[in-house]
């Protein structure tokens, strides 16, 4: 109830004003939810080599709540309140392209790339659960979107996935969580290794796609950094040869997504331990 009277209010009044809350929020997140906060504190330990002052702990909550608050503006396509620089667009092909992102910054600032990447429609793929949680938000701010999620786990989840990059459109997938039960793979991050799921490089490998990472960066106030770069290419991967091209394609992932990571320390909103055991 408090998210869709966030966004009705948020929508209502625009992004400057609503905004002024974004304090009061983040600060109810930071004295609230102890777990997230030491997770949080441990990664800025890591990522900082240091350890952190409390203006950057209480910074990667502030972050993290601008991001939610954009991303009803995102969602309703109210994109002009924005000031978005991307980098890389012209490295994705003229169809449909397959898009690794993680919980880094803001995946929804690939709505407003998707209009100035040849206006191509934007989907992403996600699991049953999320989709629900996500889904009555949408059905409030912009129904249209709800066309754009393709749930994954289905019997038809690969058909709907391959018809939407025949189409052209650009179809998104967090690739650095688990489910829980999902199969992962340990590769270097941030000097330990962690867990990453092999799933989401499984699936651009049967549907023989080059893969692309895609970042929407934080950068404070209004601006966004979007970046697309090249990850894998699987469209030409012999099956004999498929379970290596994807353990190393979640290897690069994951050292593409620590190099953006330290670019902008206070984008990173896993708040668990994300080097346990998943």
């Amino acid at each position: 109830m408090l998210v869709r009277f966030m966004a009705w209010y948020s929508l209502a009044v625009g992004r400057s004003v609503s905004r002024l809350l974004m304090h009061a929020i983040a600060l109810y997140f930071y004295v609230s939810s102890p777990v997230a906060r030491r997770h949080s504190r441990d990664y800025l330990r890591r990522v900082l080599g240091r350890e952190p002052t409390l203006g950057e702990r209480f910074g990667v909550l502030h972050a993290f709540s601008s991001t939610v608050h954009d991303r009803v503006f995102f969602i309703a396509e109210r994109f002009d309140a924005f000031d978005i620089e991307v980098h890389g667009a012209e490295l994705l092909p003229e169809g449909g392209a397959l898009l690794m992102g993680a919980h880094l910054g803001s995946f929804e600032a690939l709505r407003a790339a998707g209009r100035r990447v040849g206006v191509r429609r934007v989907a992403m793929a996600m699991y049953e659960e999320n989709a629900r949680r996500l889904n009555g938000v949408l059905a409030q701010i912009n129904p249209g979107a709800l066309e754009n999620i393709v749930p994954l786990g289905h019997v038809d989840s690969m058909l709907r996935l391959r018809d939407r990059l025949d189409a052209g459109d650009l179809v998104g997938v967090l690739a650095d969580r688990t489910l829980g039960s999902e199969p992962v793979v340990r590769v270097p991050f941030l000097g330990e290794p962690a867990p990453f799921p092999t799933g989401p490089m499984r699936m651009a490998a049967a549907l023989r796609q080059p893969l692309f990472l895609m970042v929407g960066l934080y950068r404070g106030g209004n601006r966004y950094e979007v970046r697309f770069e090249p990850l894998a290419d699987f469209s030409t991967t012999p099956r004999t040869e498929r379970d290596l091209r994807v353990q190393e394609a979640i290897a690069r992932y994951a050292a593409r997504v620590e190099h953006y990571v330290r670019s902008a320390p206070d984008n990173w909103f896993n708040f668990f331990d994300f080097w346990g055991t998943r």
